[in-house]
């Protein structure tokens, strides 16, 4: 099977994943695609191929030489997002892109053009794989899965380039951040890994965002409009009187690289009560910490202007900035970044406006920066993933790999 074959296999299992659900995995027809990846690691001939009870599917690739290599491993997720459907996907290759407009829908006139994604142009001449325009593809990140099995395959089959152990990991949920929380980091015992999950060819990431969720409640007293005054408090007023002491140009459609911000994602309410959700995030620890710290200060300062209780902050951190983990270890930067090289790409390293399962996995003990998969757009109908980028993303995990029984 090669690698294009097997992503369109598991692009073919729904296993989008649901923010609501108490379960791991969230969804249980996640379950299929991991089913399908342990029976075909077991018929590949991988060693302690196991999925367990939360849907990770966990397999070895042993070491072809007798010198002491450190473990190394690669990760990928297999649910799709939330934000558009992952049933029913239907493929297809449009073959040396013209850097015109691809009609992916005719009835709907769904249409993915340069003119919206001027990136596409970047990849004329490459056959790219894209959607019907009724679904996401799911190249985030069945792409990494793909090309991380593939490039085992290759290693198996190429007894020639020496190795160390490999582990592979195949997680659940990555989309809701919950992907990292039942990995099983001591029983992957890797030494560092990789996660296969970033989107244009070159990325290599090693800095995300810390952050935070924050639910600020705000507790109304509801009288008759008629005799309401000085007696009634609107909670959905008071909300949107917290909502305007946030500066408006720390918000994420003002914001880029380095620049944190404050994001609105929901507001519930009625006179009585009321509730508004934002998602804190910070390149910059400290600046983190001062971000959390205004948002307790500006309900403070309403508490004291409509009463003690009326506005409570429920603040929980969510992930941090893999940095501070990454850089006592840079070594393995430097392992990813020549094996780009060697593989034919220019590495781009930037920083993740955004999370990854390495940030919360290099916290528990595992540094785990994340490499591009090739995706682009990802979590929409306009999804698409050029072969030729899946193809480096296998040839750089394969060097990785080389270059690791080298260094030693």
């Amino acid at each position: 099977m090669t690698l294009i074959d097997r992503f369109f296999k598991y692009v073919s299992f729904d296993t989008q994943s649901d923010e609501n659900s108490e379960t791991t995995p969230s969804t249980a027809k996640q379950l299929n695609l991991a089913r399908y990846l342990e029976k075909e690691l077991k018929e590949l001939g991988f060693d302690d191929v196991e999925l367990d009870q939360y849907g990770y599917v966990y397999a070895t690739l042993p070491a072809n030489t007798d010198k002491k290599l450190p473990t190394i491993g690669f990760i990928a997720h297999m649910d799709t997002a939330p934000d558009a459907s992952g049933a029913s996907v239907k493929t297809r290759i449009v073959e040396k892109y013209d850097g015109g407009d691809i009609l992916l829908n005719k009835e709907e006139n769904v249409i993915l053009s340069p003119i919206q994604f001027p990136e596409l142009l970047a990849h004329q001449g490459e056959d790219l794989i894209v959607t019907d325009g009724t679904t996401l593809l799911g190249a985030d990140d069945k792409a990494g899965i793909a090309e991380i099995v593939s490039a085992m395959v290759y290693l198996k089959e190429h007894p020639e380039i020496k190795h160390g152990k490999i582990r592979i990991g195949f997680n659940p949920d990555e989309e809701i951040g919950l992907g990292a929380h039942k990995f099983d980091v001591e029983k992957f015992g890797c030494d560092f890994a990789y996660t296969m999950d970033g989107g244009e060819v070159g990325e290599l990431e090693y800095e995300n965002f810390n952050a935070a969720s924050a639910k600020v409640h705000v507790k109304g007293v509801n009288v008759h409009p008629g005799t309401a005054k000085d007696k009634m408090i609107n909670s959905i007023r008071v909300a949107n009187e917290f909502i305007s002491l946030l500066p408006t140009d720390e918000v994420p459609e003002c914001t880029e690289n380095y620049e944190g911000f404050y994001h609105l994602i929901g507001m519930q309410g009625e006179v009585e009560k009321t509730t508004v959700s934002y998602i804190i995030r910070d390149h910059d620890r400290e600046i983190f910490e001062s971000r959390k710290k205004n948002v307790l200060l500006w309900a403070d300062k309403l508490n004291k202007k409509y009463g003690k209780g009326t506005v409570t902050v429920e603040l929980k951190d969510q992930y941090y900035n893999m940095k501070e983990k990454i850089e006592p270890v840079k070594h393995i930067i430097d392992i990813a970044y020549k094996a780009m090289q060697e593989a034919g790409v220019t590495p781009v390293i930037h920083a993740i406006r955004g999370g990854t399962d390495g940030a919360q996995l290099s916290f528990r003990g595992l540094p785990c920066p994340n490499i591009f998969a090739g995706g682009m757009n990802m979590h929409g109908r306009f999804e698409y993933v050029p072969v030729q980028s899946m193809e480096k993303a296998m040839n750089v995990v394969i060097k990785i790999c080389e270059l690791v029984a080298k260094s030693k």
